[in-house]
């Protein structure tokens, strides 16, 4: 039989002593879950917050800093679902967090910076505890006034917003691209095309700049209409390689991508059209996903430790959860570079190679 829903009245005579007693735990145990606190299993921790949800118990918190409560929900904002690393930063987020018992409201917003305000004020609606954003916008503060206001912290992933007071959480984009970029002229490949996300994204924004400034120290300039942005998909990946290899008579070496997505977009479109990879063209990606990284595809890549980046993103945002007074964090996560054929490698003798040296 369905049970009836509490009112208002009803849901603060609740307490935390009650709750426990239902789960057959302590109330400090209660304590700890609506705290954040450390020591409680993942299986204990959900058994209390459903327990809680059920009997209406909301916990006011014990810092005096704080003057809500939880609601064990934390946004996540992506800017889209086709790519992806998106997919999977969302996935391992997802996890993190239910270990912890908090639930993740996620929205996509296109990078559109319209969508992702009305993202913001949404989220600042639902009265989040917190949101962590891989669709941040270099030079859009607005989105983080929002949740500022609201007095709801975000943690950045992978892309930096400037002038916003949050932590962040990424790899070194410009060292990473810089050591593709080098590894691809290193095959003596002399005409050079990149290919890029957006470049109101810091990431895709640091990738380009250190793939054009690596080619100029290696004497290699990248011609203007070889300096592609384009949307972080494959089907941008196709749109991108109709506009660089469409004259067959004046066409790229080599394509240094921003993303395994657009990589992958550009390997299709050159397949279709009988440009063989990697003997008429190079092209590498960033990313490191493990479907770029499959023998079939074996694409070369720069791989982002994504399990990673994700449980230190939520584990900063629990941090600045439990104590709104800790200060903005920034943790670079260490990269690293794939080998596969797509750059015209083989990728056992590289390895082995490499082994040797070190």
């Amino acid at each position: 039989m369905q049970k009836e829903p509490r009112d208002a009245a009803s849901r603060s005579r609740v307490s935390a002593a009650q709750v426990a007693r239902a789960c057959g735990v302590s109330t400090a145990t209660v304590s700890y879950v609506f705290n954040g606190k450390s020591g409680v299993s993942s299986a204990v921790r959900r058994q209390v917050i459903d327990t809680a949800n059920e009997l209406g118990y909301r916990s006011p918190l014990t810092s005096a800093k704080h003057n809500r409560s939880l609601t064990r929900v934390i946004g996540l904002i992506v800017p889209s679902m086709v790519n992806y690393m998106h997919m999977h930063w969302a996935q391992a987020i997802i996890e993190a967090a239910d270990e912890e018992g908090f639930d993740v409201f996620v929205s996509t917003t296109g990078d559109d910076p319209e969508r992702l305000a009305h993202v913001a004020s949404t989220m600042s609606a639902r009265n989040v505890d917190g949101v962590i954003s891989t669709g941040g916008m270099r030079l859009d503060a607005r989105s983080y006034g929002t949740l500022h206001s609201a007095r709801i912290p975000v943690v950045n992933l992978s892309r930096r917003v400037e002038h916003a007071d949050a932590s962040f959480i990424g790899i070194d984009d410009g060292l990473a691209a810089s050591e593709l970029m080098t590894h691809v002229l290193g095959h003596g490949v002399t005409k050079i095309a990149t290919v890029i996300g957006p470049r109101f994204s810091t990431a895709s924004a640091d990738r380009e700049r250190a793939f054009i400034e690596t080619a100029s120290e290696h004497g290699i300039t990248i011609p203007g209409a070889w300096k592609v942005s384009t949307r972080l998909h494959r089907n941008g990946g196709r749109i991108a390689a109709e506009e660089l290899l469409g004259d067959s008579k004046n066409r790229p070496e080599a394509i240094v991508c921003g993303s395994d997505e657009v990589a992958l977009g550009i390997i299709e479109h050159s397949v279709v059209n009988g440009i063989s990879i990697p003997e008429e063209l190079v092209v590498v990606g960033s990313d490191g996903l493990a479907r770029s990284r499959s023998p079939l595809m074996g694409m070369t890549t720069i791989v982002q430790p994504v399990v990673e980046m994700a449980k230190q993103a939520f584990a900063v945002l629990l941090d600045h959860i439990g104590d709104p007074g800790t200060r903005v964090r920034e943790v670079i996560c260490q990269h690293h570079i794939h080998i596969g054929t797509s750059c015209g490698c083989n990728p056992e003798t590289f390895n082995a190679l490499s082994t040797h040296r070190e």
